[in-house]
């Protein structure tokens, strides 16, 4: 499997007033079994089987998939 991701599209937490959400990484836009060819600056990422482009962002610093908290 291989995530899709948008550097330029931000993933939020989902946190609720009085709490402010906070920048977790960049958003998985599409989750697929095979890469097919994508503009930059998009790019593929290896994930695991489980993955949810909704549920899963981008943490650059770590270069891995995270599942949202």
């Amino acid at each position: 499997m291989f995530a899709l991701i948008s550097p330029y599209e931000q993933s939020w937490s989902n946190s609720t007033f009085p709490e402010s959400p906070i920048l977790l990484g960049q958003r998985v836009v599409e989750v697929s079994e095979t890469e097919f060819p994508v503009a930059l600056p998009l790019f593929w990422m290896p994930c695991a089987n489980d993955v949810v482009a909704d549920q899963y962002y981008y943490d650059s610093s770590k270069q891995k998939i995270i599942k949202k908290p």
